[in-house]
C-alpha cells in the first residue's frame, strides 16, 4: 500500500448505475468468509486470477463486462487509464494518489488507498476446495475404442529346414547330447513312476516315441564297466544308464563321444571333471526346450558375492528390436581361470587332445567326403571370436538342423579358439564344399556353407540371388542386418513389393537400392524410382520429386503435374520448380514468365531466400535461350539484395554468375565490376547489434484463445483455435484459410506444406490431416498417445504410448508402423526429431510409481534407425515437471515447482551425441517458468506475478531478444533453427524471423 502524503477522501466512494467491470473485490468482514469463497468460486472463469487484497480477495476477470453496481457480487472496480478503481476519481484525486500502472485504488471506510502491482499476493482459489472425499475415476468414450496400431513390418521367422528341400539331412539322435554340451547344459531325463510307464506301455499315443529307462543291477554295472561295448537297446527305445565307476574313469579322461546304435541316444552321469566344468558354466534347470540356462552353483555364488543377479543380467543382455546388440562382455573371473588352468594344468592338455580329437575326425569326414556328417559337426568360422570365446571349454557337437539362421549366433558355446592355421585349413575345407556342392547343383546347401560356416552372408545373398532364390536371399540380408539398400534390394527381385517399398521408407534407402539395381536391373530400378517419386510427392517434397522422376522420360508428364503443385506451395522449394519449369519443358518458359517476373521485380527482403533458390537453379542449368533470358534480370535483382544491410550476403553466388560464358552476361560485365565478397555477418552472428524488446498487453488480445501456432514459408501463419478449428494467416493478417477440424496442437511437416492437427478425445487423441497447398483438411484416425514428435516429414511421425516409441506411416490410410521399440522399463514423456536424429527421455519409476530417473536415448535415422547414445540424466531432487530435448540428444531437466523455503536446484544435463558446440546447463533461477532448445538457440521463459517472459539467447548465451506479455495465460513458445513463436490463450501471437532479427506480430481477428 503506498504511502501518501495526505489522506485522500474521494467525494464519490463507489461507483454507481452500470458500469464495465474489470474486477470485483469480496470483504470476508461482512459476507464472512465462507460466503466472500463461495462468491468468489461462483464468479471466477477461466483466465480469471484471484489475488489478496486488503484482507479481503480482488478477483480479476479475463474479460471486462457489463454489470448493474446494485446486482454486482461484489464491490466493482472498473479499469481506468490502466488502474483498477472502486470509484470514480476527479483528476485532482487521482493526481494527489499518482497511481502507477497496474495498481488498485481501494476505496475503503471512506479512506482511498493505493496499492502497487508489485505489493499484490496472487491466491490460488483451487486450494479451497475440499476434495478429500473425491475419488479419481478412469473415464472412457462410448465409442468403441480404436483397433490396436497395425505393425507393417512383421519380424520374419527364420527359415525352416522344409526351406532347403528334403536332400536336408535328418538330425541325428546322438547330436541330442552333443547340442546340449554346445549350449552349457546337460541333457534332462525325465525318470517316470511305476504306473506312469505302464499307461504308456499299454496305450501309447500316436507318434509318441517310447522312453525306456533300464535300472541295471550292481553286477551288471560292474560286468558294463569292464565291457569294451555296451549292450544294444531295442530298436526304437532310448536306452539311459547309469555308468560304472571304471567307465566314468574312463570317459573322465577320455575325448570320446559315446553314442548307441540304431540311432539311440545314451544319457550318461558325468564324471567328476564334467560335473567341474559345469559347476563354472550354465547349465538348464527349466523344462526340456524351454531354452532357459540357469548358472552353475559356482557361478552363482560368485554372482552373489558380486552383488549381481544372474537371472537380470541375462534378461538384460537380450538385444531389442530396433537397437544394436550389446557389446560381447569380456572374459569373467572363471573364465580367466580356465585360461590360467589351460595353461598351468593338465587339464590344458585334456582339453587339446579333445579338440585335436574332434577336428582330425572333422577332417576325416571331409576327406571321406561324407558332406552331410561332415557338415552336421563343422564348426563356424566367426570374424571376430570374443574374449568368451576364445576361452571355452566346450566342443562344438553336430548341429540340429542344416538351416541359416537369419539372425545369426554367436558366443562360446557355438565355436571354439585355435590357431591361425587351423581355422584357414578349416576355412579351405569349407571353400571346397562349397565349390562342390555349386558344382552339384545343391545351391541351398552351399548357400548355407557360405552363411553358417563361413559368415559371408553377402557373398550367400549374392549367391542365392544368382541362382534365382530370391526370397531366401532377402530372408538371409533382413535377418542378418545387412546395408538396408541392400535388403530392399533383395525383396524387390523376390516382388515383394510392399516390404521392399516400407523397408526402403523406414531407413530412407531408396536412392541406394536405386543406384544397386540399375547395375543389374535396369527395369526394376526404374520401376522402383517411380515408387520413390511418388512418395515423395504424397509427402509434399515436389522439389526431390521431380529430380527423383525426371531420369524416367516416359514420366516427364508427371513430373509436370508435380511441378505445378510445388509452384503453389511457396517457398524457397518453389522458386526452384519456377526454374525448372522455364528452362526443361518445351512451354514452360511461357507459363511462368509472369511468376518470375513478379519474383524478380519483388524489392521486398521477404522473398530474398526465393529469389538466391531461383538463381541457383539457373546456375546449376545447361545452356540454353531461356537461361540467357533469364540471367540478366536475376543478376539484377540478386545486387539489388546484396545492398540491403538486413539480408545475408549473396556476393558468393554473384561471382559465379559473372564467370558464366554466356553472350548475354558480356555487356553487363562490361558495365559492372565483378562483385565483391561481402564481410558482413547474417542476424543470428551479429553479436553487438541493440537488443529487441517486445511488448503486449491485454489491449493486444485477440478474438480466439491461440493455442498453437507455426510459421509457413512465405511468412505466413498457422494458427491452432481448438474447437474453432485451424486458420491460416498471411503475412498482412489477412485469413487465407479456415480449416473446420479441431486443433489444440499442430505438427508441421519439413516442407511446410502439410501439418497434422491433433485434439484429445478422452483418452485419444483425434488427428487430422491439412493440406495447405489444396487448403483442404480431412480427419484421420483416432490415436492413444503420451507424446510426440512437434515435426515430420511428410511421411514418417514418431509418436510414444507408455514405453513404446513407434515411427506412424502418416500416408496409409489406417495408422501403421513402420519401426517401433518398446520395453524401455518406463515412460516416454518426450521426443525430438530432425532429418538425421531421433531422441526421447525414458522416465523411470519406482513400483510405488515415484520418480527414479531419466534415461536419455539417440537413434540415427538415415539408413536404420540405429542407436547411436544411451546414457542416464543425474536425478534430480524430485520430479522434474520441465524436459528440454534436441533432436541430437542434448537434454535438460528440472524443476519449477519448488516448495517454499526450499533452493530452487541446478537443472540436470546430458550433452548431445554429436561435435558441436552446446548450449550451457541451466542454472538455478527463482522466476524461471520453463526452457526451449534447438541447436543455436535457447528460450527462457520467466514468470514473476502477471508478468510473462521469453528471453531469447544465441547458443553463445548472447541474448537478442526479450519477449513480455501482461496478463494471466502463460506464454508457449515454439522453437526451430528458422523460426521462434510466442503465443498464449489471449490470442497474442509474436514471431521472430531468426535470419534477419525481424519481429511480426500476427493479429487474431
Amino acid at each position: 500500500m503506498s504511502a501518501a502524503s495526505g489522506t485522500v477522501r474521494p467525494r464519490a466512494q463507489v461507483h454507481r448505475g452500470t458500469v464495465v467491470a474489470a474486477a470485483w473485490w469480496f470483504h470476508p468482514g461482512l459476507l464472512g468468509e465462507a460466503e466472500a469463497r463461495r462468491r468468489v468460486l461462483s464468479a471466477w472463469s477461466p483466465g480469471a486470477t484471484v489475488w489478496a487484497l486488503a484482507g479481503g480477495h480482488l478477483l480479476r476477470l479475463a474479460t471486462p463486462c457489463k454489470s448493474a453496481v446494485e446486482a454486482a457480487p461484489g464491490l466493482p472496480l472498473v479499469l481506468e487509464s490502466g488502474v483498477l478503481t472502486s470509484a470514480p476519481l476527479s483528476p485532482k484525486e487521482r493526481e494527489r494518489l499518482e497511481p502507477p500502472p497496474g495498481a488498485v485504488v481501494l476505496v475503503h471506510e471512506g479512506v482511498a488507498r493505493v496499492y502497487r502491482p508489485w505489493e499484490l499476493r496472487q491466491v490460488d482459489p483451487g486450494t479451497w476446495l475440499d476434495v478429500s472425499e473425491w475419488r479419481r475415476v478412469r473415464v472412457k468414450g462410448l465409442g468403441a475404442p480404436p483397433p490396436p496400431m497395425k505393425v507393417a513390418l512383421d519380424p520374419l521367422p527364420p527359415p525352416t529346414r522344409a526351406t532347403f528341400g528334403p536332400k536336408v539331412p535328418a538330425l541325428a539322435p546322438e547330436a541330442e547330447r552333443m547340442l546340449a554340451r554346445m549350449a552349457g547344459r546337460e541333457v534332462p531325463v525325465v525318470r517316470e513312476g511305476f504306473f506312469e510307464r505302464l499307461r504308456r506301455a499299454f496305450s501309447p499315443k500316436p507318434g509318441e516315441t517310447t522312453l525306456t529307462v533300464h535300472r541295471e543291477g550292481l553286477l551288471a554295472r560292474l560286468r558294463k564297466a569292464f565291457r569294451a561295448s555296451p549292450a544294444r537297446p531295442s530298436q526304437d527305445a532310448v536306452a539311459v544308464r547309469r555308468e560304472g565307476l571304471f567307465s566314468r574313469l574312463r570317459r573322465a579322461f577320455s575325448a570320446a563321444t559315446e553314442g548307441a546304435p540304431n540311432g539311440a541316444v545314451t544319457p550318461v552321469r558325468a564324471g567328476f571333471l564334467e560335473r567341474l566344468r559345469s559347476a563354472f558354466a550354465p547349465n538348464t534347470s527349466g523344462p526340456p526346450g524351454s531354452g532357459t540356462a540357469r548358472p552353475g552353483w559356482f557361478a552363482r555364488l560368485f554372482a552373489g558375492m558380486r552383488g549381481r543377479d544372474s537371472s537380470a543380467a541375462q534378461q538384460r543382455s537380450l538385444p531389442t528390436p530396433g537397437t544394436r546388440p550389446a557389446e560381447p562382455e569380456g572374459p569373467s573371473a572363471f573364465e580367466q581361470l580356465k585360461e590360467w588352468m589351460l595353461r598351468n594344468t593338465p587339464l590344458g592338455q585334456l582339453v587339446g587332445q579333445r579338440k585335436s580329437d574332434y577336428l582330425r575326425n572333422l577332417f576325416e569326414l571331409f576327406d571321406q567326403g561324407n558332406l552331410d556328417e561332415a557338415l552336421r559337426h563343422a564348426i563356424p568360422l566367426g570374424k571376430d571370436l570374443d574374449a568368451r570365446a576364445k576361452l571355452a571349454l566346450g566342443v562344438p557337437g553336430p548341429r540340429e538342423e542344416l538351416r541359416i539362421q537369419p539372425h545369426g549366433r554367436s558366443g562360446a558355446a557355438q565355436s571354439f579358439g585355435g590357431g591361425p592355421a587351423v581355422f584357414e585349413a578349416l576355412r579351405e575345407r569349407y571353400r571346397e564344399t562349397f565349390r562342390r556342392l555349386e558344382r552339384e547343383g545343391r545351391i541351398d546347401e552351399a548357400a548355407f556353407v557360405l552363411a553358417e560356416l563361413l559368415n559371408a552372408t553377402e557373398e550367400a545373398v549374392s549367391f542365392l540371388e544368382r541362382h534365382g532364390r530370391f526370397q531366401l536371399a532377402a530372408e538371409l540380408a533382413e535377418g542378418r542386418n545387412l546395408p538396408p539398400g541392400l535388403v530392399v534390394r533383395q525383396w524387390f527381385l523376390a516382388k515383394d513389393v510392399e516390404r521392399a517399398v516400407a523397408i526402403a521408407r523406414r531407413s530412407g534407402v531408396f536412392a541406394d537400392a536405386v543406384l544397386r539395381l540399375e547395375k543389374t536391373h535396369p527395369s526394376e530400378a526404374q520401376a522402383l524410382r517411380m515408387l520413390w517419386a511418388e512418395s515423395l510427392a504424397d509427402a509434399g517434397d515436389w522439389s526431390r520429386a521431380v529430380d527423383t522422376v525426371w531420369p524416367v522420360s516416359s514420366a516427364r508428364h508427371i513430373a509436370r503435374g508435380w511441378v505445378e503443385r510445388g509452384i503453389q506451395a511457396g517457398g524457397t522449394g518453389s522458386a526452384k520448380l519456377l526454374a525448372r519449369l522455364s528452362l526443361e519443358f518445351p512451354d514452360g518458359f511461357g507459363a511462368a514468365r509472369d511468376d518470375i517476373q513478379t519474383l524478380l521485380s519483388d524489392e521486398t527482403p521477404a522473398r530474398a531466400p526465393e529469389r538466391l533458390a531461383f538463381a541457383t537453379e539457373l546456375l546449376r542449368a545447361d545452356a540454353s535461350d531461356a537461361r540467357s533470358a533469364l540471367l540478366i534480370p536475376t543478376v539484377r535483382s540478386l545486387m539489388r539484395d546484396e545492398v540491403v544491410e538486413e539480408l545475408p550476403s549473396n556476393a558468393s553466388l554473384l561471382q559465379q554468375l559473372h564467370a558464366l560464358k554466356d553472350p548475354a552476361l558480356a555487356a553487363l560485365r562490361t558495365d559492372l565490376p565483378t562483385p565483391r565478397a561481402s564481410q558482413r555477418s547474417p542476424w543470428s552472428e551479429t553479436h553487438d547489434l541493440p537488443h529487441v524488446r517486445v511488448w503486449m498487453d491485454r489491449n493486444h488480445a485477440g478474438a480466439h484463445a491461440v493455442h498453437d501456432a507455426v510459421v509457413l514459408p512465405g511468412r505466413r501463419v498457422l494458427l491452432a483455435l481448438g474447437e474453432a478449428g485451424a486458420r491460416l494467416v498471411g503475412p498482412d493478417g489477412r485469413t487465407l484459410a479456415a480449416f473446420d477440424v479441431p486443433a489444440f496442437s499442430l505438427v508441421l511437416s519439413a516442407q511446410g506444406n502439410r501439418a497434422l492437427a491433433l485434439a484429445r478425445r478422452g483418452d485419444l487423441w483425434r488427428v487430422s490431416r491439412l493440406d495447405l497447398v489444396e487448403r483442404r483438411a480431412t480427419r484421420w484416425c483416432d490415436l492413444e498417445l503420451d507424446a510426440w514428435a512437434p515435426t515430420y516429414d511428410g511421411e514418417r511421425w514418431f509418436t510414444a504410448v507408455r514405453d513404446t516409441v513407434s515411427m506412424v506411416d502418416t500416408l496409409a490410410a489406417e495408422p501403421r508402423s513402420l519401426w517401433r521399440v518398446s520395453e524401455k522399463g518406463g515412460v516416454v514423456p518426450k521426443l525430438a526429431v530432425d532429418a538425421k536424429h531421433l531422441s526421447f527421455l525414458v522416465m523411470h519409476l519406482t513400483r510405488e510409481q515415484d520418480f527414479e530417473y531419466l534415461d536419455r536415448w539417440c537413434y540415427e535415422l538415415p539408413g536404420g534407425p540405429t542407436l547411436r547414445g544411451r546414457s542416464n540424466l543425474p536425478a534430480p531432487f524430485g520430479t522434474p515437471d520441465v524436459l528440454v530435448l534436441t533432436p541430437d540428444g542434448e537434454a535438460m531437466a528440472g524443476r519449477i515447482a519448488v516448495p517454499s523455503g526450499e533452493e530452487p536446484e541446478a537443472w540436470t544435463y546430458v550433452a548431445p551425441i554429436v561435435t558441436r558446440r552446446f548450449h550451457r546447463p541451466a542454472q538455478r533461477a527463482e522466476e524461471r517458468a520453463g526452457e526451449e532448445l534447438s541447436l543455436s538457440w535457447r528460450v527462457t521463459r520467466f514468470q514473476k506475478g502477471e508478468l510473462h517472459t521469453a528471453v531469447l539467447r544465441t547458443v553463445a548465451d548472447h541474448a537478442r531478444v526479450t519477449v513480455e506479455f501482461s496478463g494471466t495465460p502463460p506464454q508457449v513458445v515454439r522453437l526451430t533453427e528458422d523460426w521462434c513463436v510466442v503465443h498464449d490463450l489471449l490470442g497474442r501471437v509474436v514471431w521472430l524471423d531468426l535470419h534477419s532479427g525481424e519481429v511480426h506480430r500476427v493479429p487474431v481477428v
